[in-house]
């Protein structure tokens, strides 16, 4: 009896408790909510989305790296897997560019560069005859698509190379290279968070190349990496070999988005004579980046307006998003 009884009491109190806590919202209202923001720009395809290659692992995929010693100027197989978030190895793939794997090997001072192509064992490992040259760090791109993919992925690994390491400045920037008696020049330029048109231009003996041949699906194919942290760049041909409209030279043309200022190196592979050669160029972007948050630059503008003001009057600034107000203040500069 004395057990019902507690347990009465119990039930009435939180009765009480629930039905105070009812009573002190239907007065108090909902918490003041803070101004909507601007609405953000619909989300583009990830392949649009910012650079690729910095992350190591994405969308429930990991690229390790299977060879442990590199040591510089001996030939060897070097061996990777682009591992699913349940160990097991991807084993399927969509060719891009007529190609299941594109391996991008760059070195971090950006002087040394390589694009090949492993094939897949049936132990879902990729497999390369690989020789780099000088010693130094390294970054190794994947460049795929799943077969059950809506678009392609880009993931990054680090690699040591071991010997005498010597590293080696940015080249200049220009808009000339020269590779095996050929001349490319770069016309055109990019600014932050836009899509850019690129045409390079080749010739030989100084004279134009009309009758460059198809490689991996176009008359070329370009690679942007980002000095500093070596970003991998969205970069896609106008028109395609054979379909009446592609001139096979001196022009390829390309569009290339960058998100961000700063130094870039640029790498053409183009193939004439049944050779692929390859012309490098350092590429600067200048310009301010565009606004964080998909916001647009007026919506920008008077958000650090804002908050400058409240500096200036003691306040803190508007707190980020998602963030509590009794935390530091965040904000982003221009």
């Amino acid at each position: 009896m004395k057990t019902l009884t507690k347990l009465g009491a119990f039930a009435l109190a939180l009765v009480l408790v629930f039905g105070s806590a009812y009573v002190v919202g239907r007065i108090a209202g909902p918490p003041p909510s803070a101004a909507a923001p601007a609405p953000a720009a619909a989300a583009a395809p990830a392949e649009e989305g910012g650079p690729g290659g910095l992350r190591i692992s994405h969308e429930s995929m990991y690229l390790k790296v299977l060879t442990d010693n590199f040591p510089a100027g001996v030939p060897q197989t070097f061996a990777f897997q682009v591992l699913q978030h349940d160990g097991t190895p991807l084993v399927k793939y969509q060719p891009q560019h007529e190609k299941l794997m594109h391996l991008i090997v760059a070195s971090r001072d950006l002087t040394q560069f390589q694009h090949i192509h492993p094939n897949l064992g049936p132990d879902g490992v990729w497999r390369v005859p690989l020789t780099i040259p000088v010693a130094g760090e390294y970054r190794v791109f994947a460049d795929y698509k799943p077969l059950w993919g809506i678009h392609g992925e880009t993931l990054g690994a680090d690699v040591s190379v071991s010997g005498d390491y010597r590293p080696q400045p940015l080249p200049a920037v220009s808009a000339t290279s020269v590779v095996d008696g050929y001349e490319v020049t770069l016309d055109g330029a990019l600014k932050p968070g836009q899509d850019g048109k690129l045409t390079l231009s080749v010739k030989k003996d100084g004279k134009p190349v009309t009758d460059l041949e198809p490689y991996l699906g176009a008359y070329g194919h370009l690679v942007a990496l980002r000095d500093g942290d070596l970003a991998y760049l969205h970069v896609h041909p106008d028109g395609t070999p054979g379909d009446g409209q592609t001139p096979s030279g001196p022009e390829i043309v390309f569009y290339a988005n960058a998100d961000s200022y700063g130094d870039y190196r640029m790498f053409l592979d183009f193939q004439h004579q049944g050779v692929v050669r390859t012309a490098a160029f350092t590429v600067r972007v200048e310009g301010p980046n565009p606004p964080p948050h998909g916001l647009s630059e007026e919506a920008f503008a008077a958000a650090k307006a804002k908050n400058e003001e409240a500096v200036r009057n003691g306040g803190h600034g508007t707190p980020a998003e998602g963030t509590s107000s009794e935390g530091k203040p965040h904000g982003h500069g221009g």
